[in-house]
């Protein structure tokens, strides 16, 4: 394998919890608000991918406002849009994962260029990032908004080469997402599938090259070796 000269990460659910919004979802219905999040979770990222396959590309924000009309009618919630507004804009104060900045810190200490790659849209992932106040740990934050359609196609892959400048083969590239991980894989990029939660790796016809529990796992795998100590 090439020495990495640079990281890429996912954002949902790899450096931000998607599901710190269920403590919100639960105000507005006690009890089920971990049951909300994760079906608002799976119809985003649904919508997402079907969105790709019509070529109707829309806004990170409208596919999640649109996932949570969806939620709101299975599950027979009486959601109101200004209720649904609110708990959307939540989206955009995700808490970073507890050994996320600690982590981070590290990395951009040994000097690699760190960027987030993201189906989200530019306002987005510049409202998530500078909201828990780690913008200036980053490069980049790449928006797929410069190519309207959403992970796992290449194109969106392409940004981070062409953003970072560097190969594919140089760039460690790290999420949560096994369909992410196994988009990135197939792309090109060396990988880190961030496992925190025994999860099993989607069937895709890749597999990642490193499989971690936590974001703290991987200074010691990109690390070059002139600074190992």
């Amino acid at each position: 394998m090439k020495q990495i000269k640079g990281i890429v990460f996912d954002l949902y659910g790899t450096l931000y919890d998607v599901h710190s919004v269920a403590e919100l979802c639960s105000q507005h219905a006690p009890g089920r608000g971990l049951e909300i999040s994760l079906l608002w979770r799976q119809k985003q990222l649904e919508y997402t991918w079907l969105r790709s396959l019509m070529g109707q590309y829309i806004s990170f924000e409208q596919g999640t406002g649109d996932a949570l009309v969806y939620v709101s009618n299975h599950l027979k919630l009486d959601l109101s849009a200004r209720t649904r507004a609110e708990l959307c804009d939540e989206y955009l104060k995700l808490k970073p994962y507890p050994e996320v900045p600690a982590a981070l810190e590290t990395l951009q200490a040994l000097g690699l260029p760190l960027a987030i790659l993201s189906n989200g849209s530019a306002h987005s992932i510049h409202s998530v990032v500078g909201n828990s106040g780690l913008e200036h740990r980053f490069a980049h934050l790449i928006s797929v908004d410069a190519v309207r359609i959403f992970k796992p196609h290449t194109t969106v892959y392409e940004l981070a080469e062409k953003h970072l400048g560097l190969h594919r083969s140089e760039i460690m590239f790290v999420s949560s997402n096994a369909w992410d991980a196994s988009g990135a894989h197939h792309f090109g990029f060396q990988v880190s599938w961030i496992n925190r939660s025994s999860n099993t790796f989607e069937e895709l016809g890749a597999r990642p090259d490193h499989v971690l529990s936590g974001l703290d796992e991987l200074p010691d795998i990109v690390r070059p070796a002139s600074t190992e100590q």
